[in-house]
């Protein structure tokens, strides 16, 4: 109910801007019309500006009187104490219409924050209502607060795991790469350990609760979550760093016209040409318009904020899974036993995968069919629970099984399989003789070791980190392939959380991620960017979601951002120099 309620303060919020850059219009137009086509006094035409000034003027003013005594100096602190000079002298139309400008600049920010929304109202939306119990041989659905330590539970096909629990019956995968890191889809059985909020796959479990809901890693990460908002950086924008040093200025200009003139009302014209329309308006345009850009490009812009803190990272953080890499295991090596012909033993292994819902087995059926590998037709196929895959293609007996279960078989020059590696594997026994090794790899991004190249010589990034829940023999090959010297592996999301505030501390800090595991140390970055479309979650923690899959995407985000500052700079720095001419004039 508080993320609930936040949100509806942010959207009063915005339609208070609104709404006062709208009466401040209407109220300037109201009194033009009364004093120059109905020919009123003063006393009549000033009073739609008493109505702006009370209704609009007056909470503008309260809210620059916080900041000011926060000591947050930025450039709306100038248009505040121009609307209470303009009141003193009685110079109405004055202060409206800086009214209307500090209102209508903060109108566009709030319009290009309005898609911002709640992330842990994502994450709570994510898990499951209910769980199913099952009891006395019938099955009941309960709340998840009901679940406690080892009650029966089943989780249907494609189900998100309400709770920590071991597997008692069944045989499947479950996706835990947006909790875990690990990238593929894992492989569940009996005394199989499974963490809430994985994914099911095609079969249905029964497992039994070893923690309840609330203790559960699901559950642990949103308190992480929750604890990363709160600790959110603070960031000063762009209008605000200028307006520190730019709002002095001008009230010492203001002060001393005053002084040598001897007239107050000086000192409000100084005020009003200072008044920083480009730091106001300017800035603003130019993210809404940066903002279309990427959006037509499939960058959403969440915190408009990050367009203009990018170019001000200097250490970019990466997750593996899903980010660099492609998420899914790849054939990368084959080890055929001399006797055997590769292509011979990829045809036989593929007609007996065809029939397989196991995570490697559409690699390999890529890789066959990538080679042009015609695939026979395969019988007597059968996958029992931990005992691999049998079946027989062409005449020929072909079982795919690990080094650890042939220690059961009766396997001829069982000695020649070569020593584990990195990675996946699954060994191939024809005719009960040892074929070869197949290898599997979370492969790189095609664009990954480009991307991660272009970052120091074209964005000024002086330090590249590869932060992964991923085994360390995973993380180590993929840093190598892409050009990372940095590594981080097996970090739970606390981990990365504190690795991540470490570096923010040091310098601000770009992190770019796709998993659920990922969102607190997004939300602690300066600058957090989502792949992809896989994790709602992560998308909210996120300042930017790149639609695609795709690390261009993100280069393309660096380049638009670049550009906008330089604009928004050329906008606000060239307003700022007009405007100090316009006082040393009117002084």
């Amino acid at each position: 109910m508080v993320y609930c309620d936040m949100n509806l303060i942010s959207r009063l919020l915005r339609h208070k801007n609104m709404a006062i850059a709208t009466l401040a219009v209407l109220a300037i137009a109201a009194s033009l019309m009364l004093r120059f086509g109905a020919n009123t006094t003063e006393s009549v035409y000033n009073w739609p500006l008493y109505v702006a000034l009370v209704l609009g003027g007056l909470p503008l003013v309260y809210d620059l009187t916080r900041k000011l005594f926060k000591r947050e100096f930025g450039s709306d602190l100038l248009a505040g104490i121009s609307i209470v000079t303009s009141v003193i002298l009685g110079e109405y139309l004055a202060g409206t219409l800086v009214v209307l400008m500090l209102s209508g600049g903060e109108a566009l920010e709030d319009y290009a924050l309005s898609n911002a929304s709640s992330v842990l109202k994502a994450l709570a939306k994510r898990m499951p209502s209910v769980a199913h119990l099952k009891k006395n041989g019938r099955i009941a659905d309960i709340t998840l607060e009901q679940v406690a330590v080892d009650d029966i539970l089943v989780v249907y096909p494609h189900d998100i795991c309400p709770v920590d629990g071991v597997v008692l019956e069944g045989h499947g995968t479950m996706d835990e790469s947006y909790l875990t890191g690990e990238p593929f889809h894992m492989s569940k059985t009996a005394g199989s350990n499974v963490i809430s909020g994985s994914i099911n796959g095609e079969a249905a479990l029964t497992i039994k609760a070893t923690a309840r809901a609330e203790d559960s890693r699901y559950a642990k990460i949103m308190e992480v979550m929750r604890e990363s908002e709160q600790t959110r950086p603070q960031l000063r924008r762009l209008g605000d760093q200028l307006g520190a040093f730019y709002t002095p200025i001008a009230v010492a200009i203001a002060i001393v016209a005053w002084l040598i003139s001897g007239e107050a009302t000086r000192f409000l014209a100084v005020l009003v040409i200072a008044t920083p329309c480009p730091l106001l308006i300017a800035i603003p345009i130019s993210i809404i318009g940066s903002i279309s850009l990427c959006a037509r490009r499939a960058i959403i812009i969440k915190s408009p904020v990050v367009l203009e803190q990018i170019a001000t990272c200097r250490t970019a953080i990466f997750d593996k899974t899903g980010t660099l890499t492609y998420g899914e295991p790849k054939l990368t090596e084959r080890l055929i036993a001399d006797e055997f012909d590769e292509r011979r033993v990829m045809a036989l292994v593929a007609g007996v995968e065809h029939y397989s819902k196991h995570p490697l087995a559409r690699a390999i059926m890529e890789a066959a069919k990538l080679e042009g590998v015609s695939i026979p037709e395969a019988s007597e196929v059968s996958e029992k629970p931990g005992q691999g895959l049998r079946g027989v293609v062409d005449g020929h007996e072909v079982v795919i099984t690990s080094r650890t279960k042939l220690q059961s078989e009766q396997i001829h020059d069982f000695r020649d399989i070569p020593a584990s590696a990195g990675g996946l594997e699954c060994v191939i026994v024809i005719d009960n003789k040892y074929a070869g090794v197949l290898r599997f790899r979370d492969a790189p991004r095609s664009d990954s070791h480009s991307f991660i190249n272009h970052l120091g010589p074209k964005h000024q990034f002086n330090r590249v980190m590869l932060v992964s829940g991923d085994r360390e023999s995973e993380v180590r090959y993929l840093a190598e392939e892409v050009g990372i010297t940095g590594i981080h592996a097996e970090q739970s999301p606390e981990q990365k959380l504190a690795i991540v505030r470490a570096e923010t501390a040091k310098t601000k800090t770009l992190y770019v991620g796709d998993g659920i595991n990922d969102a607190p140390a997004m939300m602690a970055a300066t600058v957090g960017i989502a792949i992809g479309q896989n994790s709602e979650v992560t998308a909210e923690a996120a300042g930017v979601v790149v639609m695609d899959n795709s690390l261009t995407k993100v280069d393309e985000f660096m380049h638009i951002s670049e550009r906008m500052r330089h604009i928004a700079l050329q906008s606000a720095v060239g307003g700022m120099v007009l405007s100090v001419g316009g006082m040393a004039f009117i002084s």
